[in-house]
């Protein structure tokens, strides 16, 4: 069973002005033709232009094998790019790699601790990698705030899988850097836990810290992040405002229940597209750009129906994610 969080986690290790203060660099991370070759033959990442507002909760999907996890690993320092620029804070990673990486916080999908370290002994050793000065390191204080300041000296070994998860992420922080990638962070980990992991980290985007998002659990990403990246075989499809990506398929269907018994369609209906689903369910999908719901029900009370139930669906992310990922229409949808 996994140890609840504590609640309302405040997140005091992250520099509260960092969203608004104009001495901060406008982009958290900005990424010019960049490309990743392995053993010159595998092409990773072809030719990405990518920049992330400072501030933003930032999303980055893909399905398996599109080069999210080289992308990351480049941020990281764990992989050399090929060829192109990146800057993280305004720091090229090349020129100012030091600063780069310690500007970033990354929380790995494998829970790869040592199981022989205690959460603070962890926590300890992190921060003396990154050359935090014992008198600045807030030990404590980050495993408090990711609810673990009562296991702070037992072994990892014997903590939860949802405990070790939270131990990445404190060991992300203790640097206190304003950037935090997170890469599938909730992979395999119950409900209760996404929520409280989710929790945690919206308040550290809240204070400032800005958070690029890896997930297959695309309902995450559509409820969490503002802006949307979408790589597919190493090139970056799409990067648009959350809202705006949504709008991409002109499309919402409708479902109406209606009191007399359907032995045909009315014309009116039929030139709409409608369809009868059963002898009381019409049925429509339409694109709102150029059909009004109210042309709909208008059509219906023409014909002398009464509507007793109806119901709307629209768009999600899932749809969206399948259409320019798909490898016959990748990119084929007009913004």
């Amino acid at each position: 069973m996994t140890a609840p969080m504590t609640a309302s986690p405040s997140p005091v290790m992250i520099p509260a002005n960092a969203r608004t203060d104009p001495a901060f660099p406008d982009n958290a991370i900005v990424i010019e033709g960049l490309t990743k070759v392995y053993g010159g033959k595998k092409t990773a990442l072809k030719d990405i232009n990518l920049t992330i507002p400072r501030g933003r909760f930032f999303g980055l999907l893909g399905p398996n094998g599109a080069g999210k996890s080289t992308l990351i690993n480049i941020l990281a320092g764990l992989v050399k790019k090929t060829s192109g620029r990146v800057s993280i804070w305004d720091n090229d990673i090349d020129l100012e790699e030091r600063n780069a990486r310690c500007a970033i916080g990354v929380v790995p999908q494998e829970l790869n601790l040592d199981p022989f370290f205690s959460p603070r002994e962890a926590l300890e050793v992190q921060a003396g990698m990154y050359g935090v000065p014992k008198g600045e390191r807030r030990t404590m204080e980050i495993l408090d705030a990711v609810g673990l300041a009562d296991k702070a000296d037992a072994y990892a070994r014997t903590l939860s899988g949802g405990m070790r998860r939270r131990l990445l992420v404190a060991k992300a922080m203790v640097h206190t850097p304003p950037i935090l990638v997170l890469d599938e962070p909730t992979a395999g980990v119950d409900i209760e836990l996404r929520k409280q992991l989710w929790d945690y980290v919206r308040s550290l985007n809240t204070m400032g810290t800005t958070v690029v998002l890896t997930t297959h659990y695309l309902e995450e990403a559509q409820e969490l992040c503002d802006e949307i990246a979408i790589i597919n075989e190493g090139a970056l499809v799409a990067c648009e405002p959350t809202t705006t990506l949504l709008h991409r398929l002109d499309s919402k269907s409708l479902s109406i229940q209606v009191t007399e018994h359907l032995d045909s369609l009315p014309p009116a209906l039929a030139a709409l597209g409608a369809e009868i689903r059963d002898s009381h369910h019409l049925y429509l999908s339409y694109k709102p750009s150029h059909t009004q719901i109210d042309r709909i029900l208008a059509a219906v009370r023409g014909a002398g129906l009464t509507i007793n139930d109806l119901t709307t669906e629209e768009t999600d992310l899932e749809d969206i994610f399948l259409q320019l990922t798909s490898k016959n229409r990748a990119g084929s949808i007009s913004p």
